[in-house]
């Protein structure tokens, strides 16, 4: 095992970080930018590393600052976390040319699933269902069109760089793609540098389930599980779940078979996911491959909590190149998890809400967990993502999972900045979030039904 580690990132996943590395007795290296210098995760830190200023550019998406932080500490490796630098391909690769170990896949591989379009075409060669759609991306307005009219509406317009919800749109007929095909392939040059737009079948009532797939050292993959994340706003999540609750168990296991396969066929090593769309009534549901993610899920904990598994700890061992800690293919899921995101953001239209935060009192008690990123006294500023904490809870059941989510997040108060807890307890008394057969439109069909 590494003996250092320096944690490429900020709030509660450098924290998360940083407190399995201790706990193994990896020397711990935050770096931070001069808005961060009184955060949590700095003051945990053996040691810590000022970037720059707060923009992400100047300090946390700044390779160079980076990769000089851990040449000064003796970093041995670089956890990049999720966001910022952890799907950057160039970065794994330089970190690799400095002689440290990268806590993450290839290179190679963060660069095929990176483009949406070669991801697809890579797991659809494994025999993985994949939607209808472009094979490559479209060259031009005209070229959408005809391809439109070959896929059939509604349609998905997806920049083939992007990621975590961005850079897409749904449209219903052609005028909605001439405007869309417009937008998503300016906005996809200005945030990836790449004007690339594809094409997929949108299935407007479907579920977002997501199989955590591990490759191990030895090249063996193994998957732990399937979450459901389809709780959303603007395509990105809020709540997830494992077990996905209202899925066929003959579909679960084609799924987790699936992503195995996928995962084996380009290579992969250390933690990843694999995000699906699954459509269809229970008893005939079908599935379609959406995107991978080569990096650790911000939703991991529920399946920590499930399978009772370090995936962090996973994830040094694979990049160090040792077996992992624990069997995992003996492993057996216990009991149901839920995980709500806290973000700094009003609960009715989820716009940002930054402060000072003045009140910062957390649920505690059996199979309550938070993993929270701020403290009293901190602040949420606006250059960074709005999330400030995670509570995950996790019982023998679904039902008593929710019963325990409740009580959890009535005694969970903040003060300050705006947030998004009272989103959580209209979600609990949803009835199609109570049973289990809610799908991604639901976010919106409760901000409809609001008089």
């Amino acid at each position: 095992m590494m003996e250092s580690l320096l944690v490429a990132n900020r709030g509660e996943i450098a924290r998360r970080i940083i407190r399995t590395a201790r706990r193994l007795g990896i020397r711990a290296i935050a770096v931070h930018s001069d808005a961060d210098a009184g955060m949590p995760f700095v003051n945990e830190a053996d040691e810590a590393v000022e970037l720059g200023p707060a923009a992400p550019a100047e300090s946390y998406r700044n390779a160079d600052r980076i990769l000089d932080a851990a040449r000064r500490t003796g970093a041995r490796a670089i956890h990049p976390g999720y966001g910022f630098l952890s799907e950057n391909a160039s970065f794994a690769r330089q970190v690799e040319q400095a002689g440290l170990i990268w806590v993450g896949p290839s290179p190679a591989v963060i660069e095929l699933m990176g483009d949406k379009i070669n991801a697809r075409n890579a797991v659809a060669a494994t025999g993985m269902p994949v939607a209808p759609g472009t094979p490559e991306p479209v060259a031009g307005e005209a070229a959408a069109i005809d391809a439109a009219a070959a896929i059939g509406y509604p349609l998905m317009v997806k920049a083939s760089a992007g990621g975590g919800g961005m850079g897409m749109a749904v449209v219903h007929d052609e005028d909605g793609l001439r405007k869309q095909y417009a937008a998503v392939s300016g906005f996809a040059e200005r945030m990836f540098g790449d004007r690339g737009v594809l094409l997929e079948r949108y299935y407007p009532d479907a579920r977002h389930v997501e199989v955590q797939i591990l490759g191990l050292a030895d090249g063996t993959v193994v998957a732990l599980g399937e979450r459901n994340c389809s709780v959303q706003r603007r395509n990105q999540k809020l709540v997830e779940e494992t077990p996905s609750p209202g899925l066929d168990p003959e579909l679960r296991e084609h799924m987790l078979v699936a992503a195995v396969q996928a995962g084996k066929a380009v290579g992969y090593r250390n933690a990843g996911t694999v995000e699906c769309l699954v459509y269809g009534e229970p008893g005939s549901q079908s599935f379609v491959f959406l995107e991978m993610n080569t990096r650790l899920q911000v939703e991991h904990p529920v399946t920590e909590e499930v399978w009772g598994v370090d995936l962090v700890e996973q994830q040094l061992r694979v990049a160090a190149g040792e077996p992992p800690s624990v069997d995992l293919a003996a492993l057996r899921p216990h009991g149901h998890a839920v995980e709500f995101r806290v973000n700094a953001e009003d609960p009715i239209r989820f716009l940002p809400g930054p402060g000072t935060i003045t009140t910062w009192t957390e649920p505690a008690g059996d199979g309550v967990r938070v993993d929270a990123g701020y403290a009293e006294g901190t602040r949420v500023t606006p250059s960074y993502d709005s999330l400030m904490a995670k509570l995950i809870v996790h019982a023998d059941t679904r039902e008593a999972a929710l019963a325990r989510a409740r009580t959890a997040l009535a005694s969970f108060a903040i003060a300050g900045p705006k947030h998004n807890l009272p989103f959580f307890a209209e979600l609990l008394g949803e009835p199609s979030f109570i049973d289990g057969t809610y799908s991604t439109a639901l976010v919106t069909r409760m901000r409809a039904a609001r008089p």
